[in-house]
């Protein structure tokens, strides 16, 4: 087992579930109690990672992240550095991949709500943070923790994106994923197979627990 690949591993998903979750739950909210007709678009926009192919993703991710494209172009003049094949390349390909992991929960969570809840907050004169913080997001936590547990747990099994963003540079970006295919590649099919049963225990575990949340949300 590459400890040093799987520390990196573990390091992006928290990264990118922290991430998310500061920028999904008002996403999330939105989606949740928006009227605005375009609506149906960025949901749309939001859940596009879950069919596109991770290298299509990672490959507008590159171009865009690349020395010629405008992000890339922009970095390099504040700092004089490149992009791709770093950390930061693979954690933003990791966040926009994992987007819809977390933002669908949330939006279920928060369109659960009871809305007359929501208003009889406001006649009491709680502002509509504090409504948000101290009713919804209580009653929505179940859902919230699904999309933390499920944004992480898929971060930890990526590879098209962290692939084309990031290739395989020993602890900068080789990701246990990447570890798996050098193994394959390599024709070292026993250590493959032991770092492959260690995801597939760690991807049962993920579900359970996400499965048994949802139970919370709607028992039967």
């Amino acid at each position: 087992m590459d400890w040093t690949a799987v520390w990196l591993t573990l390091r992006l998903a928290a990264l990118t579930a922290l991430i998310l979750l500061v920028i999904g739950l008002p996403l999330g909210y939105w989606l949740a109690t928006t009227r605005w007709r375009g609506r149906f678009a960025v949901e749309a926009v939001v859940a596009l990672p879950i069919v596109l192919p991770p290298t299509v993703l990672g490959f507008y991710l590159l171009l865009a992240l690349g020395p010629h494209g405008p992000v890339g172009r922009l970095v390099h003049a504040f700092t004089g550095g490149a992009l791709p094949f770093t950390f930061t390349a693979i954690l933003i390909g990791s966040v926009l991949f994992n987007l819809p992991f977390a933002v669908r929960p949330f939006t279920a969570a928060f369109a659960a709500v009871d809305r007359k809840l929501v208003e009889a907050s406001w006649c009491l004169g709680a502002s509509k943070l504090r409504t948000f913080v101290s009713l919804v997001l209580p009653l929505s936590w179940a859902g919230v923790l699904t999309g933390i547990v499920l944004s992480f747990a898929h971060t930890v099994g990526e590879f098209g994106v962290v692939l084309m963003l990031g290739g395989s540079v020993p602890g900068v970006t080789r990701t246990i994923s990447i570890v798996i295919y050098d193994d394959v590649i390599a024709m070292n099919y026993a250590a493959a197979g032991t770092t492959s049963l260690a995801l597939v225990g760690f991807a049962f575990t993920v579900l359970c627990l996400t499965y048994a949340l949802q139970r919370r949300v709607l028992p039967v």
